[in-house]
């Protein structure tokens, strides 16, 4: 197995985990509710095992998210991140959202600066 595919099933065990996590479900409730048992999903959730499509499917109807958002939310690509920061951007008011953008230009300035 090269790395690049290690990284990706890594990258979409911690979608999973995160995701479950923010669902406020157990690797042990996730399991009943797939058929699945505990090892599989903690498997899953390591990445030393990969979801198929059906069951990313399953597993993105239970957490009310997208597909790609299981396949991408962990992700250290720059459009991925995007995509994530616009999921969270969206939740937020007008007047949040420019506080946000605000911290995010200091943080980026001071970074540079040091």
């Amino acid at each position: 197995m090269t790395d690049k595919t290690q990284q990706i099933m890594q990258t979409i065990g911690r979608a999973i985990a995160k995701y479950r996590q923010a669902s406020g479900l157990t690797q042990a409730q996730l399991a009943e509710i797939l058929d699945m048992s505990n090892d599989a999903i903690s498997r899953m959730e390591r990445g030393k095992t990969v979801p198929t499509v059906l069951r990313l499917v399953e597993l993105s109807e239970i957490f009310h998210c997208d597909v790609a958002d299981l396949l991408t939310d962990s992700s250290n690509r720059t459009m991925d991140q995007a995509r994530s920061l616009e999921r969270l951007l969206d939740r937020l008011e007008s007047h949040e959202r420019a506080e946000f953008l605000a911290l995010a230009e200091r943080l980026i300035k001071w970074r540079t600066d040091n």
